[in-house]
């Protein structure tokens, strides 16, 4: 079976979920294969995204999350709220300071976890470009071959990110002092940041 790093990254990031937190803000929430995911946890999940398109999709395939076409840089998010918020591949569509609006939003010792993508310059992200072919075109054949199950997700607008991975560690130190920011191939990185107090 061809690597899903899709699959991979939404496992890597169900398993830093509060294992008792009750609600969730996905943020750039597509078709929403990743919110349900997370409604499947037993959270209330809130999925945004500002594309109307691909919130007729995700309401279609069924209950779950409650969806809304919003954009998250200028619609009023609830302070303390959520106790988790997740927001992936989405945060270099919108200013990274968006952050801050999130980290308002969490409530005491509640987590973001934002799977990121970065401008990629280093020999390390050059190593990644054969692998990522390889990985994208097996998946896309095993789909072809077994059928997909559910809904093919829609294009989203392609936007290439503009920051690096050190400028994405600069701003996240600056706005979210004690996170961390952690390097994944195919220019992503995991930022995993916790509200203080306990939640």
């Amino acid at each position: 079976m061809p690597f899903d790093h899709n699959d991979h990254y939404h496992r890597l990031l169900l398993r830093r979920l509060p294992r008792h937190g009750l609600t969730a803000l996905d943020v750039g929430c597509g078709t929403g294969r990743f919110a349900r995911r997370v409604a499947a946890l037993g959270y209330q999940v809130d999925a945004v995204d500002p594309d109307a398109e691909v919130i007729a999709v995700a309401e279609g395939i069924g209950r779950g999350p409650r969806y809304r076409q919003a954009d998250v840089t200028s619609t009023r998010l609830p302070r303390r709220h959520y106790d988790a918020i997740t927001c992936l591949a989405s945060l270099h569509h919108m200013p990274f300071a968006t952050v801050t609006r999130f980290r308002e939003a969490l409530a005491p010792g509640g987590v973001l976890l934002v799977l990121g993508c970065y401008a990629g310059h280093t020999w390390w992200d050059l190593a990644a470009v054969p692998a990522n072919a390889v990985a994208r075109a097996g998946v896309s054949l095993a789909e072809r071959a077994g059928g997909a199950p559910g809904p093919q997700p829609l294009r989203p607008p392609a936007r290439p990110p503009r920051m690096t991975l050190d400028d994405v560690r600069r701003a996240s130190a600056r706005l979210l002092p004690g996170s961390e920011v952690r390097q994944l191939l195919f220019w992503r990185y995991l930022l995993t940041y916790r509200a203080p107090g306990s939640g």
